[in-house]
């Protein structure tokens, strides 16, 4: 085997499982919504970046006693996946636990995030898919690495059938409130699956807009791409973002695309002058409509799916066009994509990123809010994995505050995003 300089600087790697330190019950189990299941086969991956006194002094057995606690209220993502009679999949609650690995690394943080490119921050977070033998394949893996200057990278990766971006950072900040000894009175639930078992759904002529019907993956939840795929991410500093905009706006005082919608018009113009008359017309708008309505819950229902459709070529728009309908044209497909998915009993398969070119506002996520005994993360890296190949792009603070800006993450097939990159730069300095 061939290992990337990159690689050949970890060591003294180890795998564990961690679980509850309670066990939930026998019989407990997590029945799953339509919007879990059709969102199944797309992970979520996240890089935290601690400098040295996070866990200056910890052991990992002193850690994995933190997380012992902390899974007895949160264990429904330490289950495993089944399926009932009908084959609709579920989560047995059998307290199996999460995976852990233990990682050092020869270099310090500083030397790593300042020859770190995008492809780097993947060797700190675990890659896995659900399946093929779905008892066996954890949701949530873990990896601590520690650099050699005593800081650590706490990699996440998480099953998108447990919920969304922010259900995701609810159950990592979690664990940082336990290291505090601060415990939630009640277990984290999912949110509850209100489908009636008796309900007969009639196939609708067409799927959504928003997602793509893939072939059958039975037990083994990924796809393949037809090109391959890689991500690159850049920085938009505020002063940056405003020029942004107020090049966009050009003189119309009067109506200004907020940063979110500024940066997808960018990005869908130049794609669309990329790709040169191919199909760029539709795209997908992820965002979270409330926090608070869903707090201390995981779910996949509280991010809005909005298609937004043209009929007219994109290259033609002016940016701000471009963002006014992004604004205001969206239609919500998310009762449409239940539907279709009770009409297939929960057993169908599909893309919903990157099946459209999909943006996602992160821009609210608590990314920053891990903490780990009075420590914050210097620098939160994050993905979603197993996209179509029309590509995802996240949009995220590059801290706490947003005080600093924000980070465009770009998932693409490598021809486009190479294209991108140096349009993006010639066009718009970005």
């Amino acid at each position: 085997m061939v290992f990337s300089k990159a690689e050949s600087q970890f060591y003294d790697i180890k795998v564990t499982t961690v679980g509850p330190g309670y066990i939930s019950g026998e019989n407990a189990v997590q029945e799953l919504t339509a919007m879990d299941l059709a969102m199944k086969l797309h992970y979520i991956r996240a890089v935290y970046y601690f400098r040295s006194p996070a866990f200056e002094g910890l052991s990992i057995v002193a850690i994995k006693e933190v997380i012992f606690k902390w899974h007895s209220k949160a264990y429904i993502p330490c289950g495993r996946l089944r399926r009932g009679d009908s084959g609709r999949p579920y989560i047995k609650c059998n307290d199996c636990g999460a995976r852990m690995i233990e990682a050092k690394c020869n270099m310090t943080l500083d030397e790593w995030l300042e020859s770190v490119d995008d492809d780097k921050h993947k060797l700190l977070v675990p890659n896995p898919v659900i399946g093929p033998d779905l008892p066996f394949s954890p949701p949530v893996f873990m990896q601590l690495t520690m650099f050699k200057c005593g800081a650590t990278s706490v990699g996440v990766s998480w099953a998108h059938v447990l919920g969304d971006v922010f259900s995701a950072m609810i159950f990592m900040n979690m664990w940082g409130d336990a290291t505090r000894d601060l415990y939630p009175a009640q277990p984290l639930l999912m949110a509850p699956s209100h489908n009636d078992q008796g309900t007969k759904y009639k196939s609708a002529m067409k799927d959504p807009l928003a997602i793509k019907r893939v072939d059958p993956v039975g037990d083994h939840w990924a796809t393949i791409n037809d090109t391959k795929i890689d991500t690159y991410s850049f920085y938009l500093s505020w002063p940056e973002l405003t020029r942004l905009q107020s090049k966009i706006c050009g003189d119309n005082d009067h109506q200004t695309i907020p940063p979110f919608e500024s940066i997808c018009s960018v990005v869908w113009q130049c794609l669309a002058k990329i790709k040169q008359g191919s199909n760029v017309n539709t795209v997908t708008i992820c965002q979270r409509e409330s926090q608070n309505s869903f707090e201390g819950v995981l779910t996949n229902k509280a991010q809005s799916i909005k298609v937004v459709k043209t009929e007219e070529s994109v290259e033609e728009f002016s940016i701000m066009e471009l963002g006014l309908l992004l604004m205001n044209q969206g239609v919500d497909e998310r009762k449409s994509i239940e539907e279709t998915m009770e009409s297939d009993g929960g057993l169908a398969d599909f893309l919903l990123y990157g099946a459209n070119l999909t943006f996602v506002d992160l821009l609210d996520a608590p990314l920053y809010d891990l903490d780990i005994r009075g420590n914050t993360p210097v620098y939160v890296n994050c993905v979603i994995d197993n996209v179509g190949d029309e590509g995802v792009v996240l949009v995220y603070p590059a801290r706490k505050d947003q005080s600093e800006g924000m980070r465009v993450s770009v998932t693409l097939p490598q021809t486009h995003l190479s294209k991108l990159k140096s349009m993006l730069k010639k066009e718009w300095s970005l």
